[in-house]
């Protein structure tokens, strides 16, 4: 029999269906990689009993003739900030150690609802502030890539998401969950040499998703490729009245709709993305890019994005300001971590908890984002960053006028080695630079590899839509992938 753990989403769900394999067995194989990937740390909580349970009531569907769902027997990770009932979900922080939830997220009840199964929860940079995976509190998640020229350093899967990105490129599950608040589903995919898609702001409902920043905080999906992050996004997808921010709009077939044809498209190529200290290769792959969409039958042209310099610093005033909002709650009272130092007070047992529960990084964050919000410097910043933020939306709209998609970099350079950026915090948020401005402006975007860099390590490419054209931008991502031809992956060191 085929190895399983090679197939995606599609190849599942059809053998699943036309009997060629069943979902026990496609379960199996792949809680057999999961238990020999502990070098990595991809994984927080392994389930693999209620996966086998879940498989099971699949197959048993299936003899009975009934529709097995848009992802029938697909086993899938869950990223560790979506709550899920009876399953210990701590966003990869100290402070909700031990919190197992009573309900389920919705995103992670549709995908059940479609028939996927979960394989466990997925480690991931703490409250989803980072870039490299090295924020949890359960320890860094390991790359599966290595350099090609033999040296064994640790390499960052990338951030929030290196969890899901790193579980996707070892084959220890064909698609996983992600979440993208300024770029942590699209960089760890080009990081990893996945696809995945953080589609229109309000397309996933946020409900049951512990929040990082509410205004930009999006679910979407990671996975082997464009066609099946189509498959599982319709699967995530649709309008949830517990979620004031959802989109009331029905959920395309963004699978039946997809099309490598591009004749009549427009593709934008932004002139201020091309910023210095972006890898040579990188925008090597940029130019591949153009081609492989002018060969599709688009038509290439330039845009400008005026304030795009201005993105980064307003995204790290807003985001920060809204973590300090939401992370408040967590104060040691309802649930999660407490510190009574004993003969304490309220306000002692809120410092005691907060400075032990919370990462180095979530407290930066925090402090910022309180600091920004302060009566004294609220107008300064704050709204002064959020007029930016209004700006970056206008020069998107506007670019519209010329263009269908927009091409770019997905981040200025290909994975990095762990620990390399601990002590500089300013570059590590430069990772996210090219993918900001789609978050302020809420637009679907996406990432696709396009190839390996001299030391044999993913690039990827990112492609921007106008808003609900998640469609837009996974025909353009298809484009990219049938011409490109990737089908890398890394030698298996870990087990």
């Amino acid at each position: 029999m085929t190895d399983l753990t090679q197939l995606g989403i599609k190849a599942i769900r059809d053998g699943v269906a036309d009997g060629t394999f069943t979902a026990r067995e496609v379960t199996e194989a792949f809680n057999a990689a999961v238990a020999a990937a502990d070098p990595l740390n991809a994984f927080l909580v392994k389930t693999p009993e209620r996966a086998l349970e879940a498989a099971d009531a699949v197959d048993a569907r299936r003899a009975k003739g009934e529709d097995l769902g848009k992802m029938g027997g697909v086993p899938i990770g869950m990223k560790d900030l979506f709550c899920t009932q009876g399953v210990e979900t701590t966003a990869a922080s100290m402070i909700l150690g031990g919190f197992t939830p009573t309900y389920e997220s919705t995103v992670s009840q549709n995908l059940w609802d479609a028939g996927a199964t979960m394989l466990g929860k997925l480690n991931m940079d703490q409250f989803a502030m980072g870039s490299s995976n090295e924020t949890s509190a359960f320890g860094n998640v390991i790359s599966p890539w290595r350099k090609s020229d033999g040296g064994n350093a640790a390499l960052a899967p990338g951030g929030s998401s290196g969890g899901s990105s790193a579980a996707i490129a070892a084959r220890l599950c064909p698609a996983a969950t992600g979440t993208d608040t300024g770029g942590s589903i699209r960089q760890p995919a080009a990081f990893t040499g996945i696809s995945g898609i953080k589609p229109t702001y309000g397309r996933c409902s946020r409900w049951g998703t512990i929040a990082f920043a509410s205004s930009l905080d999006q679910a979407g999906p990671m996975a082997r490729d464009v066609t099946d992050c189509a498959i599982m996004l319709g699967a995530m997808a649709g309008f949830d009245p517990k979620d004031a921010t959802s989109l009331d709009l029905a959920v395309p077939d963004w699978e039946a709709a997809l099309s490598d044809d591009l004749k009549g498209k427009r593709v934008g190529i932004p002139r201020e993305y091309r910023m210095e200290g972006t890898d040579p290769q990188i925008l090597e792959s940029w130019e591949q890019g153009k081609a492989w969409l002018k060969d599709a039958g688009a038509e290439i042209v330039d845009i400008s994005l005026p304030h795009t310099k201005y993105a980064l610093p307003a995204y790290y005033i807003i985001a920060p300001a809204e973590a300090s909002s939401n992370l408040a709650r967590y104060d040691g009272v309802r649930y999660g971590l407490r510190e009574l130092p004993e003969g304490a007070g309220l306000q002692d047992m809120y410092a005691a908890t907060r400075a032990e529960g919370f990462g180095d990084e979530v407290k930066r964050r925090v402090m910022i984002g309180t600091y920004v919000l302060s009566a004294g410097f609220y107008d300064a910043y704050y709204t002064q960053a959020q007029k930016v933020r209004t700006l970056v939306a206008r020069d998107f709209e506007q670019a519209w006028d010329k263009c269908d998609v927009i091409l770019a970099p997905t981040c200025p350079t290909a994975s990095f080695a762990l620990g390399s950026l601990d002590d500089d915090p300013l570059t590590m948020y430069l990772n996210d630079v090219f993918a900001v401005p789609a978050s302020l402006a809420g637009l679907p975007a996406m990432s696709v590899p396009c190839g390996l860099n001299g030391d044999g390590l993913p690039l990827g490419l990112q492609l921007v839509g106008k808003p609900f054209d998640e469609q837009g931008v996974l025909n353009a991502g298809l484009a990219i992938e049938k011409r490109a031809g990737f089908t890398a992956q890394p030698e298996k060191w870990w087990s």
